[in-house]
């Protein structure tokens, strides 16, 4: 009876152990993923450029696992855009792709896309790109950038020391390149040329975003573009203060959802007459040492629609600015409004504000 017993325990407990290892995750060589270190170091010395193009070239339709360490890069890598040769690549939390300190290439570190352009979301492939890890820009390199195709995604990746945190270049699809950006971090390396994202490329989604040490947080050269939840920080210096911006909207009809601007010189910068729309956004200031705080700035008329924004000056500023306009009689909005400090100069935003 006593021997029962122990076999039915034994039984038992191979039973748990099994359903445990079922509900385990599945770890990268059981899941079928090219594992970039069985080929290729990641001692942070060796340059692996050439390497892991080579990988790349060699494995279409795959996704390529880039394990925890450190990959010095000399050149930027590219991934091709038609899905018959695409491929996924997935770096764990702590695995770096790092540029060279000679680094001199006026590409980003990843290319995605950077190879055989196309145009196709029908093949079986062609929805792509990058999740994870580290881009070390090592002060001089851009992070990621998207040269073409189609339903590209880059997500859960911290971008470090960039010049150009995230470029989206002009699509395949007539300039429309329909890509997704979510939950990624960038931090820049403070120089005035310093971009956090850099959009070119229509129709893309943003979400969840926190940028740092640029001098402009997004800068938005297309139109067709949702934001929601993108947070740039102005870190740098304060000698250079002056047109440091948050949001730099110079197409117009893109969509705004919880934007928030942080110590930037002028919260969102509006050229021309662009017509875009800003839901529940936010400009915040608070260290005291601000020349000048403008929260919208338009160059030319305001044609925009700002919905529950929101100017918290600090008070101590000399110069605090809701609206500044280039050109009277726009046909902008401005509703559900909140604003307040002692220093607030110019009338403009009474013209367009909806109590």
């Amino acid at each position: 009876m006593k021997h029962t017993i122990r076999i039915c325990l034994a039984l038992l407990f191979i039973a748990v152990v099994a359903k445990a290892q079922d509900a385990a995750p599945v770890p990268p060589t059981k899941a079928g993923y090219i594992i970039v270190t069985d080929t290729i170091p990641a001692d942070g010395k060796t340059d692996v450029a050439d390497m892991l193009q080579k990988l790349i070239d060699d494995n279409p339709k795959r996704t390529i696992y880039f394990p925890d360490g450190v990959y010095l890069l000399s050149h930027p890598i590219a991934t091709p855009a038609k899905p018959s040769l695409s491929v996924d690549l997935r770096l764990s939390n702590y695995a770096v792709l790092k540029a060279a300190p000679d680094w001199k290439d006026p590409e980003a570190i990843v290319r995605l896309g950077g190879k055989v352009p196309f145009n196709d979301i029908r093949t079986n492939g062609s929805n792509y790109g990058l999740t994870g890890g580290i881009i070390d820009g090592s002060m001089v390199a851009n992070g990621i950038s998207i040269d073409s195709g189609r339903e590209t995604k880059i997500r859960d990746v911290s971008i470090k020391h960039t010049k150009i945190g995230i470029h989206i270049k002009r699509g395949t699809n007539s300039g429309s390149s329909d890509s997704d950006i979510m939950s990624v971090n960038v931090v820049g390396n403070k120089a005035r040329d310093s971009i956090g994202v850099l959009v070119e490329g229509f129709d893309n989604t943003f979400s969840n975003m926190r940028l740092a040490d640029v001098y402009v947080g997004i800068d938005v050269r297309s139109a067709g573009n949702s934001f929601r939840n993108i947070h740039p920080l102005y870190t740098c210096g304060w000698n250079d203060y002056g047109d440091s911006t948050g949001f730099w909207d110079r197409r117009g009809n893109n969509w705004y959802s919880f934007c928030y601007s942080d110590q930037f010189a002028i919260g969102f910068h509006l050229a021309g007459s662009v017509h875009s729309v800003f839901d529940s956004c936010y400009c915040y200031w608070y260290a005291g040492r601000e020349p000048h705080e403008i929260g919208i700035k338009c160059d030319d008329m305001f044609n925009s629609v700002f919905n529950s924004f929101k100017c918290h000056f600090n008070g101590k500023s000399p110069k605090s600015i809701i609206l500044q306009e280039g050109k009277p009689g726009g046909r902008g909005v401005l509703q559900f409004m909140q604003f307040g400090g002692p220093n607030i100069q110019g009338k403009e935003y009474e013209a367009y504000w909806r109590k």
